[in-house]
């Protein structure tokens, strides 16, 4: 986090990000967790303590404080299995205590009964997308549970967000021609490193299904992993001409992003400043409106 970061960081700020009129403004981050020392009010997933939570909190309150430095006023919550399993209770309390502010990204126990009728119980919560990954089963996507998400998805305008690895890419298509209708949201570009020339194709190659999105993220993860992640344009590039500027969204992945040289101003700061192809439109679906229709529509 930098000394300009860390300055923002007040709490007699937060007023003003709480409504969603002062929130539509700002850009949109599509993509941060949340967690909190409280174990007390949000127990942690089984076998999971305290001293696994690094940083130790990482609240809603310093979320909004830190997308302030950088005009960002709203962001999609994502469900942290590690942490939380499948509960959502953490993600559902900072959106009911910060309307407009927040739409979430849940978990889903694929066990749990009546899928579709919690799928719908949840949206009214703010639930608007699910993560979904494979979990080393390699028919992930053909299980029964799974089809019905997609299907409901489909029918009530929740996101199916893949977290995946390259390998994983093709696997997409097949459930992207049963559900044309329903939204995927890839995240970070399906993990995809300047050596998955391959797996970036494949990736370009599901823009033909147009309800597919991709999030471009989690910089500090790929390529040199430190700032100003110039090497990592390349494969902006090619997935803007293939999916063009509608259906690519920024986000950070913090608190991940938060490390060192690694600071929030330089994750923003490669989509807003350092794309030479894009207009300031462009941007504006870059670094809001994608995520605003999706998430938050």
């Amino acid at each position: 986090m930098t000394r300009r970061e860390a300055i923002t960081l007040s709490a007699a700020a937060l007023a003003g990000c709480a409504t969603p009129g002062s929130s539509s403004r700002g850009y949109i981050d599509a993509h941060s967790h949340i967690w909190t020392p409280d174990v007390q009010h949000f127990p942690l997933a089984l076998g999971k303590t305290i001293a696994d939570l690094k940083p130790l909190s990482f609240t809603p309150e310093t979320l909004i404080e830190l997308g302030k430095t950088e005009e960002v006023t709203r962001h999609v919550l994502i469900s942290h299995g590690p942490f939380y399993g499948f509960n959502n209770d953490y993600l559902i309390h900072a959106a009911k205590k910060y309307p407009g502010v927040f739409a979430i990204v849940g978990a889903m126990d694929p066990a749990l009964d009546r899928i579709p009728v919690r799928m719908i119980a949840n949206r009214r919560l703010g639930i608007t997308g699910y993560r979904i990954l494979p979990n080393n089963n390699t028919n992930w996507l053909q299980a029964a549970p799974m089809q019905t998400m997609w299907r409901t998805g489909a029918k009530e305008g929740i996101a199916m967000c893949p977290l995946i690895n390259p390998k994983h890419i093709v696997g997409l298509g097949p459930m992207c021609e049963k559900f044309p209708d329903t939204t995927v949201v890839i995240d970070h570009c399906a993990r995809i490193d300047t050596q998955h020339e391959t797996e970036l194709n494949q990736l370009c190659a599901l823009a033909k299904h147009k309800n597919v999105h991709v999030k471009i993220s989690a910089f500090y993860a790929f390529g040199a992993k430190q700032p100003p992640y110039l090497e990592q344009i390349s494969k902006i590039k090619r997935l803007f001409e293939a999916f063009g500027p509608r259906r690519l969204m920024w986000a950070s992945d913090c608190p991940y992003q938060l490390d060192g040289e690694n600071t929030y101003a330089a994750s923003i700061a490669l989509v807003r400043d350092k794309l030479n192809f894009v207009t300031d439109e462009d941007k504006q679906w870059l670094l809001r409106r994608t995520a605003e229709k999706v998430f938050f529509g």
